[in-house]
């Protein structure tokens, strides 16, 4: 792998996706500078999830290249696409833990994994990141005993057990109240200040988004319509971003021969 010094932790550039079929991404561009907190947003179907999962190297673009912490990751193999994920970290919308191990156990995964250090090494350093996460003395209780909040702050504290450069969260706040979610805003600014980590956040809540961005992506059916600061983005005068931005459902636009033929089964050739 070839370690390139750059300006950016992540830089993404025309990048197009299918699923089967479908166009999914249509030439995305994006860079994402180090310790910076991008936040990736969209309306349901945009192609935010999409992104960050080809970010993550989960998936082979149809065209374009995804370079991450300097590595092509498209040219890559799958050797050193493992080793680079040990510089990622990763905290899923449902929070991922299993449920047949502790708190503790879960946070000690990454470690078993890609390790080879010692039972007793590994459960200080799970108990560290515990604390950090505002969950200390939790490690002995399974996941079915957390709350929705706690297990969000477990599952990132797995994330973060290995120090990793790169943070990447999906939905962090989706399902939590409104004082708990302000709670993990405070914790991913935190995290960002104290680990000087670049994280990555795919969200649909303006709140959490506003709160924690240096900057914002936007996305809106697999095109993006704009990135700039929180100031910026409120200030736009692009219609789907103010509907988005306000709750607005859109306005679909009908073309009358396209569905007709839609209708009658016929391929769009157009």
């Amino acid at each position: 792998m070839s370690h390139v010094d750059s300006d950016y932790a992540i830089e993404v550039e025309d990048l197009v996706t299918h699923y089967g079929t479908t166009e999914i991404l249509h030439g995305v561009s994006v860079k994402i500078k180090h310790e910076e907190i991008m936040v990736i947003m969209g309306g349901s179907g945009s192609g935010k999830s999409t992104l960050l999962r080809y970010i993550l190297g989960l998936n082979n673009p149809t065209a374009g290249t995804i370079k991450v912490l300097g590595n092509d990751i498209t040219k890559m193999t799958s050797q050193e696409t493992y080793e680079m994920r040990k510089n990622i970290g990763v905290s899923f919308q449902g929070g991922a833990l299993i449920r047949s191990l502790s708190v503790g156990e879960n946070v000690c995964m990454p470690l078993k994994e890609h390790t080879k250090l010692d039972e007793n090494t590994m459960r200080i350093m799970a108990r560290m990141k515990l604390e950090v996460v505002n969950l200390a003395n939790f490690e002995d209780l399974m996941p079915a005993e957390l709350s929705g909040g706690m297990i969000k702050r477990a599952a990132l504290a797995r994330a973060i057990v290995m120090d990793p450069q790169l943070l990447c969260f999906d939905e962090p706040s989706a399902g939590l109240d409104p004082v708990v979610a302000a709670e993990l805003d405070d914790l991913i600014l935190h995290l960002r200040s104290a680990m000087k980590m670049t994280i990555v956040v795919v969200t649909h809540e303006l709140d959490s988004a506003f709160k924690i961005a240096d900057r914002i992506t936007v996305l809106d059916r697999g095109n993006i319509l704009m990135c700039g600061t929180v100031d910026e983005v409120k200030a736009s005068k692009d219609k789907r971003i103010q509907d988005l931005l306000n709750r607005r459902p859109r306005e679909e636009e009908v073309d009358p021969e396209a569905y007709l033929a839609r209708l009658l089964g016929e391929k769009n050739t157009g």
